[in-house]
Protein backbone atom coordinates (compact mmCIF):
# COMPACT_ATOMS: atom_id res chain seq x y z
CA UNK A 1 0.00 0.00 0.00
CA UNK A 2 1.39 3.21 -1.11
CA UNK A 3 2.40 5.64 2.07
CA UNK A 4 1.46 8.95 1.90
CA UNK A 5 2.27 12.91 4.32
CA UNK A 6 -0.84 12.20 6.10
CA UNK A 7 -0.61 7.94 6.36
CA UNK A 8 3.04 6.70 7.08
CA UNK A 9 5.03 3.63 8.77
CA UNK A 10 4.83 4.46 12.77
CA UNK A 11 8.79 4.48 12.13
CA UNK A 12 8.91 7.53 10.53
CA UNK A 13 6.97 10.00 12.66
CA UNK A 14 9.44 11.27 14.74
CA UNK A 15 11.01 13.20 11.29
CA UNK A 16 11.00 16.30 9.84
CA UNK A 17 8.11 16.67 7.40
CA UNK A 18 10.42 17.28 4.46
CA UNK A 19 12.58 14.20 5.34
CA UNK A 20 9.39 12.15 6.21
CA UNK A 21 7.93 12.95 2.44
CA UNK A 22 11.22 12.30 1.09
CA UNK A 23 11.41 9.30 2.88
CA UNK A 24 7.56 8.58 1.61
CA UNK A 25 8.27 9.37 -1.82
CA UNK A 26 11.59 6.90 -1.91
CA UNK A 27 10.10 4.22 0.17
CA UNK A 28 6.59 4.15 -2.59
CA UNK A 29 9.43 4.12 -5.34
CA UNK A 30 10.63 1.24 -3.55
CA UNK A 31 8.03 -0.90 -3.24
CA UNK A 32 6.55 -0.06 -6.49
CA UNK A 33 10.20 -1.86 -8.00
CA UNK A 34 9.16 -4.90 -5.80
CA UNK A 35 10.81 -4.51 -2.74
CA UNK A 36 9.50 -5.69 0.63
CA UNK A 37 7.56 -3.35 2.98
CA UNK A 38 10.57 -3.53 6.20
CA UNK A 39 13.32 -2.97 3.42
CA UNK A 40 11.72 -0.29 1.81
CA UNK A 41 10.85 1.73 5.08
CA UNK A 42 14.63 1.26 5.97
CA UNK A 43 16.25 2.25 3.08
CA UNK A 44 14.35 5.36 2.58
CA UNK A 45 14.29 6.72 6.13
CA UNK A 46 18.13 6.02 5.76
CA UNK A 47 18.50 7.56 2.02
CA UNK A 48 15.80 10.75 3.44
CA UNK A 49 18.10 11.50 6.38
CA UNK A 50 21.18 11.50 3.44
CA UNK A 51 19.18 13.76 1.68
CA UNK A 52 18.13 15.89 4.57
CA UNK A 53 21.80 16.51 6.05
CA UNK A 54 22.76 17.41 2.50
CA UNK A 55 20.65 20.11 2.61
CA UNK A 56 21.52 21.16 5.95
CA UNK A 57 18.05 20.68 6.90
CA UNK A 58 16.63 19.80 10.59
CA UNK A 59 16.02 15.49 10.76
CA UNK A 60 14.09 14.32 13.64
CA UNK A 61 11.89 16.47 15.75
CA UNK A 62 13.09 16.90 19.38
CA UNK A 63 11.89 15.30 22.03
CA UNK A 64 10.78 17.17 25.21
CA UNK A 65 12.01 16.75 28.16
CA UNK A 66 10.43 15.22 31.02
Amino acid sequence: MPWTKDNYPASMKNLMAPVRNKAIEIANALLADGHEEGRAIAIATAKAEEWGENRGKKIKKSRASS
